[in-house]
């Protein structure tokens, strides 16, 4: 799983300083620099799955979207950004979000997660890396409210039917512009957010040791989220892979 290439949206535009990234994107266009860069992925990889990736959730990002589709480019999913530095989204803005991009009838990656558990960057800062601080500690409140929203934030992406994966940017605090936006703190102790993500995945989402009977015919039936199982009988042990959403047969022998 790639991001192929990371905010085009602002690619040719970027004036912070002179680069040549956005040089490239400037001669070769939005559309143009995307087909380059997925043609070489592709060819590299013809199994990978390929991501257009951005922070930019705004409706210049479902223009490129559509002119990219439009053009032929072949994406196998969308990667969406939040970096809720300014504080949690909400399940609505969340839920009207995923909505507008689900659209396209394309797989959703959320790629980059990320949920402060300190002071609550300004509203009016418009880049986040222009929030420069020389200490952003983590707080026990900051934690509490972090560790609430995480498992709503997960809940609500799991819930969609577009979304296939969820990636959390920063294990620990301050690995991005020192943010206390870590799973656990600076000293690697886990923070109460990983302990209920832990619960949830492991815990609420995790399929519990099931005993079965087969019917006459050997076959039995079984609802479980995709991933891979392992089925034991007569002491004999082998794995099972769900990869596909819908109802799928499979042929074990133990």
């Amino acid at each position: 799983m790639w991001d192929v290439i990371n905010e085009v949206v602002i690619m040719p535009i970027f004036d912070k300083y002179d680069n040549g990234i956005t040089r490239i994107c400037r001669e070769l266009g939005r559309i143009g620099i995307i087909r380059m860069t997925f043609d070489a992925a592709r060819a590299a990889n013809p199994r990978a799955t390929l991501l257009l990736n951005d922070f930019d959730l705004s409706a210049a990002f479902e223009c490129l979207i559509e002119g990219v589709l439009e053009a032929g480019i072949k994406i196998d999913a969308l990667g969406l950004q939040s970096h809720m530095h300014q504080g949690y989204w909400g399940v609505e803005k969340t839920l009207g979000i995923l909505e507008r991009y689900a659209r396209y009838k394309l797989p959703i990656h959320f790629t980059e997660n990320t949920l402060v558990s300190g002071k609550i960057m300004p509203p009016e800062i418009v880049d986040l890396n222009d929030y420069q601080v020389d200490s952003w500690p983590t707080t026990p409140e900051g934690e509490a409210r972090q560790a609430q929203e995480v498992v709503q934030h997960y809940k609500t992406l799991f819930a969609h039917p577009s979304v296939e994966a969820v990636t959390w940017w920063g294990l620990e605090d301050g690995g991005w512009l020192k943010a206390p936006s870590g799973l656990v703190r600076a000293d690697h102790s886990p923070k109460p957010a990983y302990d209920n993500l832990l619960k949830l995945v492991k815990g609420d989402w995790w399929l519990p040791p099931t005993k079965f009977t087969t019917n006459p015919q050997g076959q039995l039936q079984f609802t479980g989220y995709l991933g891979e199982y392992t089925a034991s009988s007569a002491g004999k042990t082998k794995s099972i892979h769900l990869t596909q959403k819908g109802p799928a047969n499979l042929e074990l022998q133990l």
